[in-house]
């Protein structure tokens, strides 16, 4: 039987200077464990910020026969960092912080905790996670362990592709009406310096909500060095304990950020 522990020390880094906290051991049986992809595939329809200049490009360099009789496919592909499910480097909005060939690999792995704000959000397409959101969930399924990866769910991922219902308006390079909800400062704030998360991710758009000017969430967990995952989706299928997410960020160096495969082991 296939078994995975994560277990031991965790050092974070330039978070904080000699700070070793050390992790849950949680043990995952591959046998009666359910692996649920989390990431929406690349494609033409893949939704990016309104002011890319460009989005996903696929071209086609051979795909048939070669000269030496067997079958051969290849192309090559064209994309902005942040766009799908990708990877927010914490130096995205925040000088000196880790760039995403600088995030140490074991901050891309560990237990999930997901809160669903979906019912909140269906009211209001704006809504934001507040301290009051994490304080019911906690009094509901304890204390968030420090060093979790947090998702938040708040259920956009199901308007994926339309471009108008994900980011409230499709208008070609205008960011300045968007409406979908995500995590509000005071919430992350909280969760950087009081539960210590490693990565907090989000079914929407951006961490930040849609009609944010100052991106006041990417700025407080980049500050931190936490990264940010977004564009996420199937968080409907995770528990909000007990799940581990593996975070495949491309490793541009230097990078701001990069498409990301994520995974989510959940126990049958």
């Amino acid at each position: 039987m296939s078994r995975i522990l994560f277990a031991g020390a965790i050092a974070l880094g330039t978070l904080s200077p000699g700070f070793i906290c050390s992790a849950q051991a949680q043990t995952i049986d591959l046998a009666a464990t359910k692996i649920v992809d989390l990431s929406h595939a690349y494609d033409a329809d893949t939704i990016y910020w309104p002011t890319e200049k460009s989005g996903f490009e696929l071209k086609q360099q051979h795909k048939g026969l070669t000269k030496g009789g067997f079958f051969y496919y290849s192309n090559t592909f064209c994309s902005p960092e942040h766009g799908g499910t990708h990877l927010d480097a914490p130096m995205h909005f925040a000088e000196g912080r880790w760039t995403n060939s600088d995030i140490p690999v074991e901050r891309l792995v560990g237990p999930a905790v997901v809160i669903d704000v979906s019912g909140k959000a269906a009211n209001n397409s704006d809504y934001t996670l507040t301290p009051a959101d994490i304080a019911d969930w906690e009094k509901a399924h304890g204390r968030i362990p420090d060093q979790a990866i947090f998702l938040l769910r708040t259920g956009w991922s199901s308007r994926w592709p339309d471009r108008k219902a994900y980011m409230g308006d499709d208008t070609p390079g205008d960011a300045s009406n968007l409406h979908f909800p995500s995590f509000g400062p005071e919430a992350a704030t909280f969760l950087v310096n009081e539960r210590r998360v490693r990565v907090i991710g989000v079914d929407t758009a951006s961490v930040d909500n849609g009609p944010s000017r100052e991106f006041l969430v990417h700025r407080i967990v980049g500050a931190a060095n936490v990264a940010g995952l977004e564009n996420l989706t199937n968080l409907d299928q995770l528990p909000a304990t007990g799940a581990v997410i593996v975070a495949a960020p491309m490793k541009i160096a230097q990078g701001s950020g990069a498409p990301t495969r994520v995974i989510a082991f959940v126990p049958r």
